[in-house]
């Protein structure tokens, strides 16, 4: 199931489809910020921006032929590998996850919460759950679902939910209530966050097209981090019940941990990706056994030709 998209149409343009992993918000900003400011027509791609959502999988969506690519994390891409869906890691956007624990109470480290009932979504089973259980030692934590409201973690002390650095702690700050964001890649968690991911079929045929769109991909994000205000009309359009102080909010929460501008950004430009870096989202996989080492060749799912030379610097 697909939602709304925009589009930007042109004579000889290349055309482009990109799905991103939830409703258009403020971090999707830096590609709606390209395509309101015809930074795609200008690197001669005429570009659909897709939206996901909570019952889209967009890696299954991709596979099917319904986008050239999609917005995930590097860990999402080697597990679909093992399922048969090839697709590589080409940029990413964030230069480390946004994923958070969110506590009622203040911890120096992540094993401090291993007597609290964790909300988690379903995906947290096959991303950074295992992690969290081997590497924070928060095996015997109690678990209950994660609908995606915080109504249940504002009225139970006891609870501490998942959550983006960017998103739920807008709407936590709302109850009132003191509360304590942990930043899972502080406590060591590898992967990157919202990277952009395409089949490795369309890499092979289509490099420079899919090296054009991350560059002016990149360009975007730079602009927006700037002045969004092209980028979040935009988003508005797609979205309608995205409001201008959540927006904002993301963007400075973006801004606040150099989601887009720290790490090797700083260095090498928006949207680097580097082997080691990955290799570690790798590595962490397979000590979970959530990949197969033997059917996830490393080496086959990542390029860093498409973002090697975009050196968009913040």
């Amino acid at each position: 199931m697909l939602l709304a998209g925009v589009s930007t149409s042109g004579m000889a343009e290349e055309k482009f489809t990109f799905l991103t992993n939830w409703y258009a918000q403020a971090e999707h900003g830096g590609f709606y910020e390209a395509q309101a400011k015809g930074l795609y027509k200008t690197a001669g791609l005429d570009v659909s921006i897709k939206m996901g959502g909570p019952q889209v999988n967009v890696m299954q969506l991709m596979a099917a032929g319904q986008a050239d690519c999609t917005l995930g994390d590097n860990g999402q891409a080697l597990e679909t590998w093992q399922a048969g869906v090839h697709a590589v890691t080409v940029a990413t956007v964030f230069q480390h996850s946004p994923t958070v624990f969110i506590s009622h109470d203040k911890v120096e480290k992540g094993q401090a919460l291993k007597d609290k009932t964790f909300l988690l979504a379903t995906e947290a089973y096959t991303s950074f759950w295992p992690w969290a259980k081997s590497e924070l030692g928060l095996g015997s934590a109690k678990i209950r679902p994660y609908t995606f409201s915080v109504q249940p973690f504002l009225a139970d002390n006891n609870l501490v939910q998942q959550g983006y650095v960017t998103s739920e702690p807008f709407s936590i700050e709302k109850g009132g209530k003191p509360f304590y964001v942990y930043m899972l890649s502080d406590w060591g968690y590898p992967p990157y966050g919202n990277s952009i991911i395409c089949m490795a079929d369309t890499v092979k045929k289509r490099p420079a097209a899919v090296a054009a769109f991350v560059k002016a991909s990149m360009q975007g994000w730079k602009e927006y981090l700037q002045d969004p205000t092209a980028g979040n009309q935009l988003i508005t359009q797609a979205n309608p019940r995205m409001g201008a102080d959540q927006i904002a909010f993301g963007i400075a929460q973006m801004k606040k941990y150099e989601l887009v501008t720290g790490g090797d950004a700083q260095t090498s430009g928006i949207g680097i990706i580097t082997e080691p870096r990955l290799k570690k989202t790798w590595d962490m996989l397979v000590k979970n056994k959530l990949i197969d080492a033997d059917k996830v060749p490393f080496e086959q799912t990542y390029t860093l030709d498409m973002i090697k030379d975009a050196k968009v610097m913040p």
